[in-house]
Parts: C-alpha cells; structure tokens; sequence
C-alpha cells in the first residue's frame, strides 16, 4: 500500500457524540444508555468480548440500526434520536464490514466506484482510492481472484471513495492470517493517520486497539465500562475485569494500609481504586503485571510453568499456593520444579477493594 497524502479536497472529518443511546430487541436491552464521544480526526477502537454490543454501536452510528433511547449526532447533526432518523446514505458515514461484503460479480473498479453514483469526476476518483489502497492496475479482476488483503483493500477504498467524514470498521483484520492482519493493519493505521477522517472500529483483540486506538472504548454486556487512552487503560483500569480483559495480569490478594500493600512479592506502593476506608487496614486485590517482576534463583516460588516467546519468557510460579506469572524479556533461565524468587520492580499500581471485606464505616 503506498504512502498517501492529505486528500485537499476531502470533507472535512465529523466528531461523534452519542448520548444516552439504547437499542433493544424485543425485550433484549443489547446497548444500555452508552455515551460515547470520538474527537474529530481521532481514532478510536471499541474493545469488547464477542456480544458485548461493540457492532451493534457501529450500526447504530452508521444508521443501519435504529436505536430506541438517546440521541447519536455526527458533526453536530442529530442523525438518530427523538422522531429523527437520518438513512445511512446521507449520514456522510463510511463503513467496512468485517466480511468486506463485496459484490462478486463486479469488478474490483465497479465495486469501488459502487457508492459514487453519477458524481463528477467519479472516474478520477476511483483511479485516487485505489492508488491509495495499493491496488492501481487491478481495475477488472473480480473479487474472488483476489487474496484476503487485497479484498480488504478493496472494501477500504469503496468506503473511502465517497469522501465520508466518519470511517466504521467492524472486526476489519479478523478474516486475514496472522502475519498479513499485521502487514494489512500497519498500512491501514498509516493510511488514516494521514486522511481527515475520524475512524471508529470495533475489535476483540487487545493488541489491536492498543495499536490503532488514541482511545479506546472497553464495552462489556451493552455497557462501556470505561474511556481512555491505552496507556491509561493498561495501568489504571477501572475493575478487575477490566484490568484482566486490556492485558496479562495477575490479582494478588493483599493486606493495604497507608497507601502500601503486603502482596506475595513484596510491598507496593497502590492507588485504591473504588470505595475504601478513610484509615486503617483493608483487604483488596492488587494489580501486578507480569513484566513489572523480577525472578531470580533460589526462594520459596517454584516455577510450575515455561512459555518462550522469542522475544521474552513467561514463568508461572507457584508462591505458597497464589499462582503468579512473570514476563522476563530473555531466554528461558530457569526450569521446571526450580525454586525461585519474585520481587515487585515496578511503579505504583492499583488496588480494588474487596467487597464484603471492607471494615464497617
């Protein structure tokens, strides 16, 4: 795919803001009054386990979903919400499917050129998004000649013809291998890094919002449980489940007090996330990822578990019964039934009180 350019002509990129919006079938509440805002020009995944809700927002935003509560306005325009329903066709709203939905009995170029209609100067139009693409000299090939990137290339550059002010791409990179999903995903990222098109897209891969997000919206059971950045995310996520589902991470039952926790590895310094006493001593769960530990020979641990990577090796240690994983960035050093021990070595991190286990108020 080569290097484009910021399009001079293009529309100028829409923020997004949905607010209190809902969408129920039958009696199924599947999105539960989400508020969501994408700045114009951004990048932002929607993060979730498969039936969460994430393709059904999309829908929504896109217009191919009516919903039944809020309000969802694209460049400040309400296009669904109280007796306002805007079509799909005039929301200036591109979408790529996740099975790229291609016209097999067109040609790459007729597919392409599928939403622009009669529009003037559609021709030198679709000659421009193809060449953005990488797929210049594939104008009469059909669908089914083409390879899995090429075919998602081919779906980018429809959606992208029409100058939409807003790009939705559901699960776009979930059909390729693992290996073309990195190449396609780079040039991608690039591509819309580059265009003034605000993009929304919808994964279940951790690495891939992290990689294509500025934010990233983790949604569980038609809820979005919480915004922000991946950095943000990754050392101060807002729950357990959130803190388990953005990255590896071991909880570790521990003793808090005066802003320090008594863990299996060592004392660390926490930040007491959700309610918790003014004073005294508590039990919570700590956040411990397994990059930010030190093993080193001898000890009560007992390594239980080896995975090499290539790039670094994760131990599971058995600490007096707590199973703890540790990410070393070398070759394996240890084996099997080696006594070990493990020692925090990072910053500051979170801690989340215990229900039930919170000293009366």
């Amino acid at each position: 795919m080569s290097r484009p350019v910021t399009e001079p002509s293009a529309s100028r990129a829409a923020a997004i803001e949905v607010v209190g919006a809902s969408v129920a079938y039958d009696a199924d509440l599947v999105l539960d009054q989400i508020d969501l805002r994408v700045d114009a020009g951004s990048m932002v995944a929607l993060l979730g386990p498969s039936g969460c809700g994430k393709t059904t927002l999309l829908r929504a935003i896109a217009g191919l979903e009516p919903i039944t509560a809020g309000a969802i306005q694209v460049g400040g325009e309400v296009m669904s919400g109280a007796g306002t329903h805007v079509a799909p066709e005039r929301r200036r709203v591109g979408m790529v499917f996740q099975d790229w939905a291609l016209f097999p009995h067109l040609t790459v170029r007729k597919n392409v050129a599928y939403g622009l209609h009669r529009m003037p100067g559609a021709g030198e139009r679709v000659d421009e998004v193809m060449a953005m693409v990488g797929l210049t000299g594939f104008d009469d090939r059909l669908p089914h000649t083409l390879s899995g990137g090429q075919q998602q290339r081919v779906a980018l550059a429809r959606a992208l013809a029409p100058r939409p002010s807003v790009l939705l791409l559901d699960e776009p990179f979930s059909n390729l291998d693992t290996s073309l999903r990195v190449e396609i995903r780079t040039d991608v990222h690039r591509l819309l890094s580059d265009l003034d098109v605000t993009s929304v897209f919808v994964t279940h891969d951790q690495d891939e919002a992290f990689v294509l997000g500025d934010d990233v919206a983790v949604m569980q059971s038609g809820h979005i449980v919480q915004v922000g950045s991946p950095s943000q995310l990754y050392a101060q996520p807002s729950d357990p489940w959130v803190a388990t589902f953005v990255g590896e991470a071991n909880l570790l039952t521990a003793a808090v007090a005066e802003g320090l926790a008594a863990t299996s590895v060592g004392s660390v310094a926490v930040e007491v996330v959700g309610d918790s006493p003014a004073n005294g001593r508590f039990d919570a769960e700590v956040l411990i990822r397994p990059e930010d530990l030190d093993v080193q020979p001898g000890g009560v641990g007992e390594v239980r578990l080896i995975e090499y990577y290539g790039h670094d090796t994760t131990y599971e240690i058995d600490i007096g019964g707590e199973l703890v994983r540790a990410r070393l960035a070398s070759a394996p050093r240890f084996q099997r039934g080696d006594q070990v021990t493990v020692r925090y070595t990072g910053s500051s991190t979170v801690a989340y009180p215990e229900v039930g286990h919170l000293p009366a108020q």
